[in-house]
C-alpha cells in the first residue's frame, strides 16, 4: 500500500524557496524571536506592524516552517481551548471570553490573508465530526447540545444523512459544525507570512539554533551556533523542539503524529465520495483520524497513532504507523481500493498535560514564551504570539488576565519515568476506545486534575 509513497511532506514537495543565511556574527535587536513557525512569524510581524521602528530578528534552528507549521494537516480552528467541551470543563467562568477571543483571532487571520493576497487556499468551511462506534453517537448528541448552548451553528446527521454527505460505510452519525474554522495550506500560509515579514524589514536567519540565554545588563544575550544576538527582549516560539530556557521542557511533550496523502482522485472516485463542501473530518474517539481534501483533489489522512518515544526522540518515517493509517483509510473508504498513496511523513506535536498552550516570562520579564498548542496551533498560534507580546510589554489585556495564561499546566515527570507514564496512559486510552468509551480508574483520576494525553 505504501510502495509509491515518497517520504516527503506533500505541502512542501517540489517547492523552491529563497534561503536565508545563518547568523555568523554578533548583532543586536530590540526583539529576538526564536522559532520561525507560525507563533514566531506572527510575533515578528505583529511586533513590527505595531512599531515599525522596532528592530526585529527572527531565527530558526532549521528553516522557516520546518516543524509543525509546514507539515500539519491544514485544519484551522477558532478554538483556544482544544475544543468547546474541554474549555467549558477547565475554565467555565471564562469560556464566553475565550470563545470571543478565539473567534476574533480567526477573523483576523482571514483578514490578514486577504489583505496580503496570500494564496493559502484558506476556506472557512467548518468541519464534521463522525461517529464510527455506537457510543460515539451519544457523544455527538451531547456535543450538539453543548455547541447550541454557546451559539454554534451545528447540525446532527443520522447515518443515512451522514453517508449522503460523505460516503463511508463506517459512519453511524455526524455533527456538522460550521463557521468556527476550516482548512488551509499551512506551508503556503507560512510562506505568505514570511513574505510579509521580509517586506516589513524583519531580519531572518535560518539554520541558527539558539543554544543558550543569559542576562547581559538590561538585555538578554542569545548564543547561537556561530553568532550572538543581544536583544532588549526575547520571545520563545520553539514549539515541540527543545527550548533554550531548559525549565520549559518539563511542560512540553513532543508527540509524533503521522500522515499519508493519496494521488489525485479521478472524477469517478470523487463522485463515489460525494463530499460537496470538502470540509475537514475527524472521527470521535481518544485515538482519532483527521482527513480532508486538498486543492488538487487528494485526500490527506492522518492521526490516530500518536507516539511518544523515550526522551522525546523520534523519526518522521515510521512504517508501522503509516501501514496502520493505510489500512484504516481503506476500511473507511473501501470504494477507493487501488488508490495509491504518494506522500508519507510525520511531525512533532507540542502537547501539554492540559492540551492547551502555556505562557509566561523569565529573566525579569525580558523573555516571554508561548508553547504547547497540542495540535491546534495553526489558528491559536496568532493568539499565542499576541499573549507573548503583551507579556513583554507588561500590558494588562483580556488575554493576559485569563487563567489559562496566568497558570501553568502540570509538568510532565522527567525521564526515565516520563515514557512509562505516557505509554501507560496511551494504552488506557486505547482500552477506553475498545470498551465503549468507558474510562478506567487511571483516566478518571487524570480527568479530575485536567491532565491527559491525546493525538
Amino acid at each position: 500500500m505504501l510502495k509509491d509513497a515518497a517520504p516527503r511532506v506533500y505541502w512542501t514537495d517540489g517547492q523552491t524557496l529563497p534561503a536565508y543565511p545563518p547568523l555568523e556574527r554578533r548583532t543586536t535587536a530590540d526583539l529576538l524571536v526564536v522559532g520561525a513557525g507560525f507563533t514566531g512569524l506572527w510575533a515578528a510581524v505583529l511586533a513590527k506592524r505595531e512599531n515599525p521602528a522596532c528592530d526585529v530578528v527572527l531565527v530558526d534552528a532549521h528553516t522557516v516552517g520546518f516543524g509543525a507549521s509546514g507539515r500539519n494537516g491544514g485544519f484551522i480552528s477558532d478554538s483556544l481551548t482544544h475544543g468547546l467541551a474541554h474549555g467549558v470543563h477547565r475554565w467555565p467562568g471564562e469560556i464566553a471570553l475565550l470563545l470571543a477571543l478565539g473567534r476574533e483571532n480567526l477573523a483576523q487571520i482571514a483578514a490578514f490573508v486577504e489583505e496580503h493576497a496570500i494564496d493559502a487556499d484558506l476556506r472557512l468551511v467548518g468541519k464534521t465530526s463522525v461517529a464510527v462506534a455506537p457510543h460515539h453517537v451519544d457523544d455527538l448528541r451531547r456535543a450538539e447540545k453543548l455547541h447550541r448552548e454557546y451559539g454554534e451553528d451545528v447540525t446532527f446527521l443520522g447515518p443515512e444523512e451522514m453517508r449522503a454527505d460523505v460516503n463511508s460505510p463506517t459512519y453511524l452519525a455526524g455533527l456538522r459544525i460550521r463557521g468556527n474554522g476550516g482548512l488551509v495550506d499551512p506551508a503556503r500560509l507560512a510562506w505568505g507570512m514570511l513574505r510579509v515579514a521580509g517586506d516589513l524589514g524583519i531580519r531572518i536567519y535560518e539554520n541558527t539554533p539558539v543554544t543558550g540565554l543569559e542576562r547581559s545588563g538590561s538585555a538578554v544575550r542569545a548564543t547561537c551556533d556561530r553568532g550572538v544576538v543581544t536583544a532588549r527582549q526575547v520571545l520563545l516560539a520553539t514549539n515541540a523542539f527543545p527550548a533554550p530556557l531548559r525549565r520549559l521542557r518539563n511542560f512540553v511533550l513532543p508527540v509524533w503524529d503521522y500522515v499519508l496523502v493519496t494521488e489525485p482522485l479521478d472524477a469517478g472516485q470523487r463522485a463515489a465520495l460525494n463530499w460537496p463542501d470538502a470540509q475537514g473530518i475527524t472521527d470521535v474517539g481518544n485515538q482519532f483520524h483527521y482527513y480532508r481534501l486538498t486543492r488538487d483533489q487528494r485526500i490527506l489522512w492522518g492521526g490516530y497513532d500518536a507516539v511518544y518515544n523515550f526522551a522525546g526522540t523520534g523519526n518522521e518515517q515510521r512504517h508501522a504507523s503509516h501501514q496502520l493509517l493505510a489500512r484504516h483509510f481503506f476500511t473507511t473508504f473501501p470504494q477507493l481500493r487501488g488508490l495509491r498513496f504518494t506522500h508519507r511523513w510525520g511531525g512533532m506535536i507540542d502537547s501539554t498535560s492540559r492540551f492547551t498552550p502555556f505562557f509566561g516570562t523569565a529573566m525579569g520579564g525580558r523573555v516571554a514564551y508561548a508553547l504547547g498548542y497540542t495540535g491546534l496551533g495553526v489558528g491559536a498560534s496568532r493568539f499565542g504570539a499576541l499573549v507573548g507580546l503583551d507579556l513583554l510589554a507588561r500590558r494588562n489585556t483580556p488575554r493576559t488576565g485569563l487563567r489559562m495564561v496566568r497558570r501553568h499546566p502540570v509538568p510532565f515527570p522527567p525521564e526515565p519515568l516520563r515514557w512509562p507514564v505516557v505509554e501507560f496512559t496511551r494504552r488506557a486510552l486505547a482500552r477506553a476506545d475498545a470498551n465503549e468509551g468507558r474510562r478506567g480508574p487511571w483516566l478518571r483520576a487524570l480527568d479530575r486534575f485536567g491532565i491527559g494525553f491525546d493525538s
